[in-house]
């Protein structure tokens, strides 16, 4: 056997061994995958639907995703269930932080800019997608620190969540002839809206959209880069948001 060969084989003998290594840490992942499953299925069967399992950065630790989009962590056997986060204490990173917000992220270009009211102030360069209830006090809160920020184009998206009163003030809103000065008055006037009746099916489109995202609460604030942030933040929150969804 000449060197050329002599190459060849150990090529080929290498590549043998590292196919075989890549199926056996499949299998051997698959395994752990079956084991942690019916465990933790079985164990805690009030634990929401697992949508998938897989390696987290730490050696023996899994990262267990539920169908609500919530991060747990087990080990291989399932014996053990961990909530909290995992944090990259070279990099200084929350490395749950991150997934979640990937995980929630909603693209901008999937929102059903139709059904939303656009309202623009200054050259509307920024774009920041909202999904409020006219009933949460939370959200009147927000309008009032939102109503600082210009140069930005905001959809508002009327999702009525908090009740059947919601519903109505809604479709006051969305019915009115100016519905972005009707939002205002309502939100930040404390101004009672005449009943106002139109095509309102756009709201329950909203509501149907805000659902399948598992958008479970309001003021939900969607930014040009996908992220969502949930709650009422404040004026310097919001830039910051708009100024990373610019990135």
């Amino acid at each position: 056997m000449n060197r050329l060969q002599k190459y060849l084989f150990l090529v080929f003998q290498t590549s043998i061994l590292l196919i075989a290594m890549g199926f056996g840490s499949h299998t051997w992942a698959q395994g752990h995958e079956a084991t942690i499953r019916k465990n933790l299925s079985e164990r805690i069967p009030q634990i929401p639907r697992i949508e998938e399992i897989t390696r987290s950065p730490m050696a023996g630790l899994y990262e267990i995703r539920l169908s609500t989009n919530e991060i747990y962590y087990s080990d291989a056997e399932g014996n053990f269930l961990i909530q909290g986060s995992l944090i990259d204490t070279k990099s200084k990173r929350n490395l749950t932080e991150e997934r979640e917000a990937k995980l929630s992220a909603i693209e901008f270009s999937s929102l059903p800019i139709k059904d939303a009211i656009t309202i623009v102030r200054g050259n509307g360069k920024r774009k920041l997608a909202v999904f409020e209830d006219p009933n949460c006090g939370y959200c009147k809160r927000f309008e009032r620190d939102l109503a600082k920020v210009d140069n930005v184009t905001i959809y508002l998206f009327l999702y009525p969540i908090l009740g059947d009163d919601s519903v109505t003030k809604s479709r006051n809103v969305w019915c009115a002839k100016d519905p972005a000065a009707a939002w205002t008055q309502l939100m930040l006037k404390d101004q009672t809206l005449a009943n106002a009746n139109c095509n309102s099916a756009a709201i329950d489109r909203n509501v149907e959209f805000g659902r399948k995202s598992k958008i479970t609460g309001t003021p939900t604030l969607i930014a040009q880069d996908g992220a969502r942030v949930p709650g009422a933040i404040n004026t310097v929150q919001i830039e910051k948001m708009l100024a990373d969804a610019s990135k």
